[in-house]
């Protein structure tokens, strides 16, 4: 019924350490992460960084990288970047202001 839809997030898949236990044992994370681990950091549950590797932070298209490493190992695929011409800029169909003006006519003096 529902073929590209996620199964999950891509949060569960990558380690998550909260801002306290992060800074009582940063050495222990920076080495990982220096192994080529991403971990995430939470503050009160809510996602607030990402400790990457260099090179891999996020690629050029703006996609983070535990996206990328999941398109990568074929969990998900990407999608086409916007191209500016595919969605041309529409003309007004009203003078600015015109539609508050039609409200307040057709509200009347409520």
């Amino acid at each position: 019924m529902f073929d590209n839809v996620a199964a999950w997030s891509y949060i569960d898949l990558m380690k998550t350490v909260g801002l306290r236990d992060l800074k009582n044992r940063l050495s222990e994370y920076v080495r990982e992460v220096r192994s080529g681990e991403s971990v995430l950091v939470t503050d009160r549950g809510e996602v607030v960084a990402e400790l990457v590797p260099p090179g891999q932070v996020v690629n050029g298209r703006g996609v983070p990288s535990g996206l990328v490493a999941l398109a990568k190992s074929g969990r998900l695929t990407l999608g086409a970047d916007n191209d500016g011409a595919t969605y041309p800029k529409l003309t007004r169909l009203l003078k600015r202001h015109r539609a508050a003006e039609l409200l307040d006519e057709e509200r009347g003096s409520r």
